[in-house]
């Protein structure tokens, strides 16, 4: 994260906000030092200083796709089910579930002050090859402990619905690829190769059983924060897309977007720079193997999925901007990408064949 002007304030009412902090019980007298934080997300993230302690808030945009206040509901909710666990996250401070204080749901977290990779890495992580290895593990090292939480034993059974959740999965992508029809000038399914025989093979050799858990939902390189001072993961951020579910999915997707052998990033749709001594990919999946006890027979599905279902949102982009409702050089910059991650589905697809 890094600080930019806060211009976000206009979403936050601060007077609103500290009479709501009083009532909580933290802390007294005015908000000050509000700066705006940045790093990807959408929602407003707001640091600030009231009564000698360090918060930063969360809030969705004005326009949010989703529900926002839902959504911030249920990272709160996760956020408190992690307390006292092993998985690095952002300490929960207080939630407001209700939208009367600040026009939607938010909730407080404690400072991070950690990096994102893909931003830049200071001299201690930059500099050396053994550093990056040891932070690479430490990532599939917070992934595995997310897929050993308790999820009942934490309050989170009833976050999501396992069953059936596979196949609720690869049929939505599918009915997805089928929507951005209604986007004129959008040349169609005929400019993602081999799309409709990827999905076709997802749905046939789906699995047919799975060990639920938690999920985060969307876990890469940008949603982690390392340490300044070490090279392990100081948190797993942006928890807006958590459920129960089957937790290889979120294996899948890492996969997805790690750079292939000897950092070709050319394969993924994440740079980080420089990569020499980050694990390869296969090194990743013997530690999670390890780490979880997980039955990985049929990874290769899991990895051709995420490759499946990242393209088709980034073909999503495309197809809009066709429509006039993106920048056209954003919309064929992620048609690339979405052509290139069906690319690597359908080489995983052929060895999964072999």
């Amino acid at each position: 994260m890094t600080i930019d002007r806060p211009h976000g304030l206009e979403l936050v009412d601060l007077e609103a906000l500290a009479r709501w902090m009083a009532d909580q019980g933290l802390g007294a007298g005015p908000i000050t030092e509000v700066v705006q934080l940045t790093g990807g997300s959408q929602n407003v993230l707001l640091r600030f200083r009231r009564d000698g302690r360090e918060y930063v808030l969360r809030r969705p945009p004005l326009n949010p796709r989703r529900d926002g206040s839902d959504t911030m509901r249920r990272e709160a909710r996760v956020l408190r089910a992690l307390k006292g666990s092993d998985v690095p996250h952002a300490g929960l401070i207080a939630d407001c579930p209700d939208a009367s204080v600040l026009g939607a749901a938010f909730y407080l977290m404690e400072p991070l002050d950690g990096f994102n990779a893909a931003v830049g890495m200071p001299a201690l992580h930059a500099q050396s090859p053994t550093a990056r290895r040891a932070m690479g593990l430490s990532v599939i090292e917070g992934l595995s402990r997310i897929a050993l939480i308790d999820y009942e034993a934490v309050g989170l059974g009833d976050f999501g619905k396992p069953e059936g959740f596979l196949e609720r999965q690869s049929r939505r992508w599918m009915k997805q690829l089928e929507s951005y029809d209604e986007f004129a000038d959008w040349p169609g399914s005929d400019g993602l190769p081999d799309v409709h025989a990827i999905g076709a093979w997802l749905d046939q050799r789906r699995p047919e059983t799975f060990r639920p858990g938690l999920m985060h939902g969307d876990f890469h390189l940008k949603n982690v924060l390392f340490r300044q001072d070490a090279p392990v993961l100081e948190a797993v951020i942006d928890w807006e897309l958590s459920t129960i579910g089957d937790p290889l999915v979120d294996l899948g997707w890492l996969l997805a977007t790690w750079p292939g052998p000897g950092g070709d990033m050319s394969q993924t749709t994440i740079v980080v720079e420089p990569w020499e001594g980050f694990p390869e990919a296969e090194e990743l999946v013997e530690v999670y193997g390890r780490l979880t006890g997980a039955d990985l027979s049929n990874l290769q599905w899991y990895k051709v999925f995420a490759c499946y279902k990242l393209a088709l949102i980034l073909e999503g982009s495309y197809a809009r901007a066709c429509a006039g409702k993106a920048p056209m050089e954003i919309g064929e910059r992620l048609h690339a990408n979405a052509v290139r991650l069906l690319g690597r589905a359908g080489r995983w697809l052929n060895e999964a064949r072999s």
